[in-house]
């Protein structure tokens, strides 16, 4: 969503840009004065693209570094079941180890 707002932005900054530039090519005033403006026009704009991009990469920098510690977390929780789960497994196997060394013990001979 964040996605399509910036490049409603950009868009709308892009058309605010085109629109000034094609005003000041028919504005009746003094060519050198209208390429002043239209440089002052560019000038601003090549700052608010810059200012919109310092910002994006910022936010993916926070975005991406989000991501990782979820991803820590989630890796962490995985490895603590895995280790909780082996541990009961083993419990249930050594469980199972016993019973069969009593059924031995019953009849020795049962093989």
């Amino acid at each position: 969503m964040s996605n399509y707002k910036e490049n409603t932005m950009l868009l709308l900054l892009a058309g605010a840009v085109i629109g000034v530039g094609i005003g000041f090519l028919f504005a009746p005033d003094k060519g050198t004065r209208t390429r002043k403006k239209l440089k002052g026009g560019f000038d601003d704009a090549k700052k608010e693209i810059k200012h919109q991009y310092l910002n994006a990469t910022e936010d993916l920098k926070l975005k991406f570094f989000s991501k990782k510690d979820d991803l820590q977390e989630t890796y962490d929780h995985l490895v603590s079941n895995f280790n909780h789960n082996t541990e009961d497994v083993i419990a249930f196997l050594e469980e199972k180890l016993f019973s069969l060394r009593e059924q031995n013990i019953k009849y020795p001979n049962n093989l």
